[in-house]
């Protein structure tokens, strides 16, 4: 009776909390998850929330409220990144915490999971009020992030800048001699400030390389299929970059400016030059025609990759998707109930703790680089990469095979039984 009441009220909900405990249930219920650890899991560990004032332009103070949820760290330090924009909120950063768990425990990484944010449109901030903002943040979060405990990263609407200002706050408030011995506190930094080669294309690339991978085992030649892109933010350019490459056609675009649509493909190296001068907003590029943003789900293409906010597709849209393949770029894009359509109707999803890991396992990299006091190439950061989610790849649908489960079932039992033997091994103190 009490379990069919919180089944109830989750489906109620309808949100991104809502989304990864259900698929956390499924997945725990084929693998008849020792229910102890069940407990220990479906919870997080330290929710942390702060209120911070900060000076603006105009001589105003204005208070801004910031979140760091740490849902696990069994396998290591919390690790996710931090995101600025208005839906941020507790609920979100808690579903976020535990898909960074499955994440980094599917990719084989020592870590857990983490997320937060501030509820704020950046856009409504010049740069220096964003470097006020992200300094008094980090100043407020204090002790409850460091290299060894929990390590940020960039997420939506944030990037390098704002990690190296994280950085500089952070050794600020250590003694000289500790200052150099806390570089990798963040991961997504810039080069010159202990960045590593390649993290800023690591997602879009791991993005791209497990689409590679599912059409190398259906046998199919990604040349001259025709793909669309939600969210041109880093995901979303890096991902069209190297499909471009393989000879996949961008045929369509969406941000929150609208949705532009050339069926004869639309540049990704252009776009971005346009975006990059135009507020970071696609909207008037002008080799494409703008079309309705209700049409874009439905475009008759090959695959889609949904690489900007939660759930994006859902029950409504999903009937209308004529697309093979979803390789879940963003955290979270498509419900329960919309997985279930497109499944029905055979459509694969590369789920997105398999399918954008490669951001965090490029942090975890970056990590330790500067733990080691090491500098990576290019080219050996990306061969790495490319091994470690080819691993990945190959588990989950191994996995999926001999479970007959979908893509995102097998890659959950995967990370979640990962953690099971975390717990059983170590036993739980006291």
């Amino acid at each position: 009776m009490i379990a069919n009441t919180v089944k109830k009220k989750r489906i109620l909900k309808q949100g991104m909390l809502d989304n990864v405990m259900r698929q956390f249930d499924h997945a725990a219920d084929i693998i008849d998850l020792n229910p102890n650890i069940r407990k220990i899991l479906e919870v997080t560990n330290n929710e942390i929330v702060v209120h911070f004032p900060v000076r603006m332009d105009n001589g105003e103070v204005e208070v801004f409220t910031g979140y760091r949820v740490q849902h696990n760290n069994a396998l290591g330090p919390y690790k996710g990144g931090l995101r600025y924009h208005a839906t941020v909120d507790i609920d979100a950063a808690r579903a976020l915490a535990m898909w960074m768990t499955w994440k980094t425990s599917l990719a084989g990484l020592p870590y857990g999971g983490a997320k937060g944010g501030i509820q704020l449109d950046p856009k409504k901030y010049s740069k220096n009020e964003l470097e006020r903002i992200t300094r008094r943040f980090t100043y407020a979060l204090g002790d409850n992030i460091g290299p060894e405990l929990d390590i940020p990263a960039p997420d939506v609407n944030t990037n390098a800048q704002t990690m190296a200002w994280i950085l500089d706050t952070y050794m600020s408030t250590k003694p000289p001699a500790e200052r150099s011995t806390n570089m990798h506190v963040v991961t997504g930094k810039p080069i010159g400030a202990g960045g590593s080669e390649g993290r800023d294309r690591a997602t879009g690339y791991g993005v791209f390389l497990t689409i590679k991978f599912w059409a190398e085992q259906k046998n199919i030649d990604l040349k001259d299929k025709k793909f669309i892109v939600q969210g041109f933010g880093n995901v979303g350019y890096w991902t069209s970059h190297f499909l471009e490459k393989e000879g996949a056609i961008l045929m369509s675009v969406q941000d929150a400016s609208g949705t532009i649509f050339n069926e004869n493909g639309i540049l990704a190296d252009d776009l971005l030059v346009y975006s990059d001068a135009n507020n970071r907003s696609i909207y008037g590029f002008a080799d494409a025609k703008p079309i309705g943003s209700a049409e874009f789900f439905g475009l008759d293409c090959d695959i889609i990759v949904p690489a900007a906010l939660g759930n994006q597709i859902t029950s409504q849209n999903a009937k209308k998707i004529k697309a093979y393949l979803i390789a879940e770029g963003a955290n979270g894009p498509t419900d329960v109930e919309a997985e279930e359509i497109l499944l029905k109707k055979g459509i694969d999803i590369i789920p997105d703790i398999l399918c954008n890991s490669g951001g965090v396992i490029g942090s975890y990299f970056e990590w330790l680089q500067n733990r080691n006091g090491e500098i990576w190439q290019l080219d050996e950061v990306m061969a790495k990469l490319e091994k470690k989610l080819r691993e990945s790849f190959s588990k989950v649908m191994e996995t999926a095979d001999n479970r007959k489960v979908d893509m995102r079932s097998a890659a959950f039992i995967i990370a979640i039984e990962r953690l099971e033997e975390a717990y059983v091994q170590r036993g739980i103190f006291p």
